[in-house]
């Protein structure tokens, strides 16, 4: 899969709307319950750059990333403004944020991830662009030290330790993340008169599975 490891201008997807998106099949049987099931794992996340367009520089912008990614051609990076860290987003990310893995004395690479609670219930998002300075790990509570004791692939989202993990100690990590997207269309459609009477350019951009 092609993909270029640079992110969407943040300015522009600033205004931009979307979020993640499920896929259940529901089977009403004959007494009136439903059975349920999904074929997916983890979520998929859609989102308009178009709703972020504030000016004709923006499209300009636009256009000349578009180009650039061949249209559907090559991924990106994208900014999710509504969910870009591991922890609050009124907060700078803690290495103490997300527990990724628990060491088993051999292994030395772990994926991040983040695991979303609600109740009893959560689930674990793997996260495979983390952005570049903003990892933190710690191990068993004390922070390690990027290019010491540890390093990561920002293009991969993989931890890897100068030395592995002991047998039972807690791997924690605290980030911000990109989401590898790409555009979902291989035509924008754009007029100055209708721009500049309100209406902006419909650009969908769908979230791909590295």
């Amino acid at each position: 899969m092609g993909f270029h490891e640079v992110r969407f201008p943040a300015s522009l997807s600033f205004g931009s709307v979307g979020g993640p998106e499920r896929r259940t099949e529901v089977v009403t049987l004959a007494n009136g319950f439903e059975e349920r099931n999904t074929p997916w794992a983890h979520s998929r996340r859609r989102y308009d750059a178009g709703v972020g367009m504030r000016s004709l520089d923006d499209v300009e912008m636009l256009i000349a990333f578009f180009e650039a990614r061949r249209g559907q051609m090559f991924g990106f990076r994208w900014k999710d403004w509504a969910d870009f860290k591991s922890g609050k987003a009124s907060v700078a990310p803690q290495f103490q944020d997300q527990v990724i893995a628990t060491g088993d004395g051999s292994v030395a690479v772990f994926q991040l991830n983040k695991t979303y609670r609600s109740g009893l219930q959560s689930y674990t998002r793997p996260i495979a662009k983390p952005v570049a300075g903003s990892v933190k790990i710690g191990i068993q509570g004390d922070p390690m030290r990027e290019g010491v004791e540890f390093e990561v692939d920002t293009a991969t989202g993989l931890v890897s330790f100068a030395h592995p993990p002991d047998e039972g100690v807690e791997i924690t990590a605290g980030f911000e993340f990109d989401v590898p997207v790409r555009f979902d269309t291989d035509r924008i459609q754009t007029s100055v008169a209708s721009f500049q009477a309100g209406d902006v350019p419909n650009v969908p951009v769908i979230e791909v599975r590295v």
